[in-house]
């Protein structure tokens, strides 16, 4: 597998957690969110904000898969490592490995569809976007 093209690092605050100080698991999504969202902000240049305001362009989460493989407590710090799997002709396909320490705690693999702001209907990849993808892309 080739290396993350992105990794988040968050630390797990008490907003996260249910009362055993455990991560209630749909904290997890907002986490992956916050990955994704980094990821094309940092990595592609490509902020939701100017996508939307430059492309007319958003990138919505169609298709989401989760494992979750071990429990996270109250004040770890996980490292979120994405990689781009595939770049379609309107979607995108990631996989986020989440781990604490070196100990896996959650796999993701999430399908986004690039779509029109307005429209509200996928569209193929503006190719300023999609330049910035393709080489990111492992196969």
């Amino acid at each position: 597998m080739a290396d993350p093209v992105h990794t988040t690092t968050q630390v797990v605050r008490f907003q996260h957690c249910d009362p055993a100080r455990i991560v209630f698991y749909p904290r997890y999504f907002e986490m992956l969110n916050l990955t994704v969202e980094e990821f094309f902000e940092q990595v592609t240049g490509w902020s939701f904000h100017r996508m939307h305001e430059e492309l007319n362009t958003s990138v919505p989460t169609v298709h989401i898969e989760t494992d979750f493989i071990a429990i996270s407590r109250l004040e770890d710090v996980l490292d979120f490592q994405l990689r781009v799997t595939r770049l379609g002709e309107r979607s995108l396909d990631l996989s986020i490995e989440t781990v604490c320490r070196g100990e896996p705690r959650l796999t993701a693999r999430i399908t986004l569809v690039c779509v029109d702001f307005i429209k509200k209907n996928a569209v193929f990849w503006p190719e300023p976007l999609r330049n910035v993808l393709e080489p990111l892309a492992e196969g």
